[in-house]
């Protein structure tokens, strides 16, 4: 997998409105379900580990696990999801990652396009696909915390950050939040409309759990190409791994456990496939 594949996987989805549908694991069993997933329904599908991940298991380890898989289906992407640090962008590209993510949306649009301009620099000879970040994820998660109300990505400035780094897509903040939502979540489609229209490249949408799929599909055919879930697999896996806990007992075979959190993943990660419309899309 190389960023022209990935290119061509996005422009693919645009054409035939779904989208890719981008979920974040943390070890191998919830991977395990989120591979299974796409596997059954013949999906094209993104797996994602967040700074937090990588720092738990080791980004060299991570690499050559995501090389493997990608190996064995190619309708896998291996993505670095939300770094906020060039250095773990670099790392991440040596060490086999197709995909990777600088997040400098919390910084100065100035400081924002200097961090991706540099990410974008290493990766783009390297057949790097790089994604960047502008206006703001609400909520409190791995991204850090906002809650305030100035979060509408600005049209001019996402012009201006896609034209002075080349960078391949772009999340956008038009109202979406990481973690659950408090009530049905208030998307701007008339920005990402605006967005959409003003550049030429993929749009992102983070925030996806909780969302509507009604809402979910409106965006897509707005113009995002990527859906990230997150939140609702990190609690799926929880609340299974401790329902069988009870259930069994702790001296019960760890595998035994896991089994079931992994199909449970499996169960939700289809379902969210279907909601991207990224089913038998292969």
């Amino acid at each position: 997998m190389n960023r022209a594949q990935i290119r061509g996987m996005l422009a693919k989805a645009d054409a035939g409105q779904y989208a890719i549908p981008m979920f974040n694991y943390t070890d191998l069993w919830d991977l395990a379900g989120i591979l299974d997933a796409a596997e059954e329904l013949r999906a094209p599908v993104m797996f994602a580990s967040i700074p937090r991940t990588v720092e738990a298991h080791g980004v060299a380890a991570l690499g050559a696990m995501g090389k493997a898989h990608m190996a064995e289906n190619p309708a896998l992407i291996h993505h670095l999801d939300h770094s906020n640090t060039v250095e773990m962008c670099l790392r991440a590209i040596d060490c086999g990652y197709p995909s990777v993510m600088i997040d400098a949306s919390k910084e100065s649009l100035e400081r924002n396009i200097e961090l991706v301009r540099e990410v974008v620099a290493y990766a783009h000879p390297r057949e790097v696909f790089v994604e960047a970040e502008i206006g703001r994820i609400k909520g409190r998660d791995y991204e850090g915390t906002y809650l305030g109300d100035d979060f509408l990505v600005k049209v001019p400035e996402a012009v201006e950050l896609v034209e002075k780094t080349g960078v391949d897509s772009l999340a956008i903040g038009i109202g979406t939040a990481h973690g659950f939502y408090e009530g049905k979540p208030e998307i701007n489609f008339e920005r990402l409309r605006e967005v959409n229209e003003a550049i030429g490249i993929p749009l992102v949408l983070h925030g996806g759990t909780g969302i509507p799929e009604e809402d979910v599909y409106r965006a897509i055919r707005g113009g995002i190409n990527k859906v990230n879930v997150g939140t609702q697999l990190r609690y799926t896996y929880m609340k299974t791994a401790k329902e069988q806990i009870e259930l069994l007992g702790p001296s019960v075979h760890t595998v035994e456990i896991m089994r079931e959190a992994r199909r449970a993943i499996a169960k939700e990660v289809k379902k969210w496939i279907q909601i991207c419309r990224a089913d038998g899309k292969l």
